[in-house]
């Protein structure tokens, strides 16, 4: 059997069964797919989010660990470093403040 008439013949029963479904039961299938539509991309949305989200978090620390080290060499230029370590982390948190937008339009586009 051809892939074509493979094709027409699953068509064909799809047709079928819609015939088969009562308004109702048609209306409440649609509206069970939308909502699991929804769930899953909510779930992707989330697990994007989640991975957006791994890439500032691994930056802060590091970020703050040589900072401290750094305070812990040389504890007269702490003021320095801690301006330096304070906009590092605001730069490196606007990623992460990105990830979540994309989220949200993901979400609700």
């Amino acid at each position: 059997m051809s892939v074509l008439a493979t094709i027409a013949q699953a068509a064909e029963t799809v047709t079928q069964t819609v015939e088969v479904l009562s308004p109702e039961q048609l209306e409440s299938l649609t509206q069970q797919a939308a909502l699991e539509k929804g769930i899953e991309a909510a779930a992707g949305a989330g697990m994007a989010y989640g991975l957006a989200a791994i890439g500032p978090a691994i930056g802060i620390g590091y970020l703050v660990g040589q900072s401290v080290q750094a305070m812990a060499r040389q504890p007269e230029s702490a003021g320095t470093v801690r301006t330096t370590m304070f906009l590092g982390i605001a730069f490196t948190e606007a990623l992460a403040l990105i990830g979540f937008v994309v989220f949200i339009l993901l979400k609700f586009a």
